[in-house]
């Protein structure tokens, strides 16, 4: 390559051009199990405190959501992930069937969807004939067409449950730091709770394209809607009790 100008600008574009690893499926558990924690404790802890609970009650609910939550997030995801894959598998068993009943059919189905993404008619049918060459890369040529899916990026199980359980643990303590350390107010904890809110959503906004203080203050908002529903739930049951 003799072309000053391109391998300047493939320099450039190979320094540029990368991608956050938003595939592995550890992202969005621990994005889900840290807000989850967040909003499930700071909720929990209102409801509770609401009711008149003291500050001992407040911190053994509080745990044993925690622990609760933790678990199930991580069984959750751990059956969602796994589900997810077995029923990819399938579906490219199902494929792969096709492919070796019907491998004329199927070259001509993936030529159609070239053309419809805008490849002409020549291109598109060269195209299909020199993947369907190799039986793999039809599969997952056609996975990829067909589902959208990739079979080279099937989030692990295991990396989902972790990260949401560890994300949920960390998320859902934060709300308690103030109570193991001994304070008893509602307001103060409600309110460092809040602050992990604002936190945890600016965080999430740089795998995305929210600004930080719309995603923090979103975040927030969601946290004050389910603490003060909790809170009148308890009020009322509390005063009742009495």
């Amino acid at each position: 390559m003799n072309d000053p100008e391109l391998e300047a600008e493939l320099a450039d574009h190979s320094h540029d051009h990368s991608h956050r690893d938003i595939s592995g499926g550890w992202l969005r558990a621990a994005t889900f199990g840290a807000m989850d924690g967040l909003v499930t404790t700071i909720a929990l802890i209102a409801g509770v405190g609401g009711g008149g609970a003291g500050r001992d009650v407040i911190v053994l609910s509080g745990l044993a959501g925690v622990v609760a939550g933790a678990f199930s997030m991580a069984l959750g995801e751990f059956a969602s992930v796994g589900t997810q894959n077995d029923a990819l598998d399938a579906e490219a068993a199902v494929e792969r069937r096709e492919l070796a009943q019907h491998p004329r059919a199927e070259q001509h189905e993936l030529a159609a969807r070239f053309r419809e993404m805008g490849l002409s008619e020549q291109t598109a049918d060269a195209v299909s004939r020199e993947v369907h060459r190799d039986p793999e890369l039809a599969l997952r040529m056609h996975i990829s067409q067909e589902l959208g899916v990739s079979l080279d990026d099937k989030p692990s199980p295991w990396v989902a449950a972790v990260s949401s359980f560890a994300a949920f643990a960390v998320g859902g303590l934060i709300p308690l730091i103030t109570f193991l350390l001994g304070y008893g107010s509602l307001a103060l904890g409600l309110a460092v709770g809040g602050v992990g809110l604002l936190v945890a959503g600016a965080l999430t906004s740089r795998f995305t394209s929210r600004s930080w203080w719309s995603a923090a203050l979103r975040q927030l908002a969601f946290g004050a809607i389910a603490a003060g529903a909790t809170y009148l739930v308890g009020m009322l049951i509390g005063v009742s009790a009495a």
